[in-house]
């Protein structure tokens, strides 16, 4: 790597490998993969100081933050007012349950009489709206002021409403002490004090818990990518020995195959041989041959036998002078002509083999 080179030292390339894994799980980046690819590395540690860990811009995801705040305030809100609505209906529908009950009081029958007279009539009167100048008439001529009128009267109202916060808040502790005992069935047993101190807490403990579901699918999350990663190198390491292996037998059976090709070739080079000799050479031809070669070993024989003659005879004259000459002359002529004869039937076998 050049000088110039942007390079990372081992705490920082550890600190870029987890920041790739929290805040882009999809890239699946290696240390190798950031060694080898450096102003990658960089512009990922410098687009990590602009992202979160959803991948949203720090501006963005700060106001995301913000509107889900409101969100969850409306939500608040309304949550409200939806538990007080079902808490109103479900005392209303338990006293028409109850109604087969002689024991009611006429402070119950009345009470529950002008809650629903009261709950009914403004429902009514949210459903109609604001009266507006020029506004069609509505559906069977009725007008707000005309329901207002069926109002309970304002002391009646007033003694309902003083009432009606006793039960409500009578109504959610029974319901607060059915969670707490769904959730914590030992709690069954404990006094009504000893309850109410758990439910204070019951909502810290439903966030503590939530808390832990969440890093429980945080960790699962990063288990699973250190899974895929695993996976993906055993699977390749699994894939190098199995083709290093299958290379090594294919390159055997190869090596068979061009020793098995070869002899072949071999074998039908020597019968392309023997054929053009066959077609050259006929049965005639052979016989003719043989004779010849016979003969010229016969003759080859012969003139041995005179070169040894004379070879004898050059030992016993060599102490001659001119004599010796002259046996000399006859020997080389002999030598010679043997020589021819051997040439001869030489080129002879060449040409029959």
């Amino acid at each position: 790597m050049a000088s110039g080179d942007f390079c990372l030292p081992g705490e920082g390339m550890e600190i870029l490998q987890q920041v790739c894994s929290k805040q882009f799980p999809p890239c699946h980046l290696s240390e190798e993969d950031l060694l080898q690819n450096p102003y990658f590395s960089k512009l990922l540690l410098s687009l990590s100081q602009h992202v979160d860990e959803s991948g949203l811009s720090v501006t963005l995801a700060k106001e995301q933050a913000q509107a889900w705040n409101k969100v969850r305030l409306h939500k608040t809100t309304w949550l409200r007012s939806e538990i007080l609505q079902r808490v109103i209906q479900e005392l209303l529908v338990d006293y028409y349950v109850k109604t087969q009950d002689t024991n009611l009081t006429s402070e119950d029958k009345k009470f529950h009489e002008t809650l629903e007279q009261r709950l009914l009539v403004t429902e009514l009167t949210q459903i109609l709206g604001p009266s507006q100048e020029g506004e069609i008439t509505p559906v069977l001529g009725l007008e707000k002021a005309d329901l207002l009128e069926l109002m309970p009267p304002s002391k009646d109202f007033m003694w309902m409403r003083a009432r009606l916060q006793l039960e409500v808040e009578e109504q959610l502790k029974r319901k607060c002490f059915t969670l707490l005992c769904y959730h914590d069935p030992n709690s069954d047993a404990d006094s009504e004090i000893l309850k109410a101190a758990k439910v204070w807490k019951l909502a810290e403990v439903f966030i503590e818990e939530k808390q832990q579901c969440l890093d429980a699918k945080s960790q699962q999350k990063e288990q699973l990518v250190l899974l895929e990663k695993k996976s993906a190198t055993y699977s390749q390491r699994l894939l190098q020995e199995h083709r290093l292996k299958t290379q090594s037998e294919l390159h055997c059976i190869n090596a068979q195959y061009l020793e098995v090709k070869c002899s072949a070739m071999i074998l039908k080079l020597r019968m392309e041989e023997l054929k053009i000799l066959s077609d050259t050479y006929t049965a005639e031809k052979v016989e003719v041959h043989r004779l010849i070669r016979d003969r010229l070993e016969g003759a080859i024989r012969l003139q041995e036998q005179d070169i040894e003659k004379s070879r004898q005879v050059l030992n016993t004259y060599e102490v001659l002078g001119e004599e010796f000459d002259r046996l000399v002359e006859e020997y080389t002529q002999l030598k010679q002509a043997t020589e021819n004869k051997r040439w001869a039937l030489q080129e002879f076998n060449k040409a029959y083999h």
